[in-house]
């Protein structure tokens, strides 16, 4: 199934169907990107509590990477770390 732009989802993102939240990748419509930095981290989690997209990606406790697919650039997970291992950067930065 191809994903949905933001022009095909409805008015506020509803969810209309249980469990289509994974087949809406909004990560498309981030302006800021987190980046993470693996020898600040402290995975002291944070991150994964606050982030309303559930795109902090971990095993067994241990902060692993950003889901970029579902990642809107809200920049919470930046705002709340303690030890400054998520630095929030323009997305034109990555553009090819």
């Amino acid at each position: 199934m191809a994903a949905k732009g933001w022009k095909e989802i409805p008015i506020g993102g509803t969810i209309t169907e249980a469990g289509n939240a994974k087949e809406v990748k909004t990560g498309s419509w981030r302006v800021m990107r987190p980046i993470h930095d693996k020898n600040k981290c402290t995975s002291c989690m944070l991150c994964w509590l606050y982030c309303p997209d559930q795109a902090i990606l971990q095993t067994q406790g241990h902060m692993d990477g950003i889901n970029y697919d579902y990642c809107k650039g809200c920049g919470l997970c930046s705002s709340v770390c303690p030890a400054k291992a998520i630095e929030m950067k323009a997305e034109t930065e990555f553009l090819e």
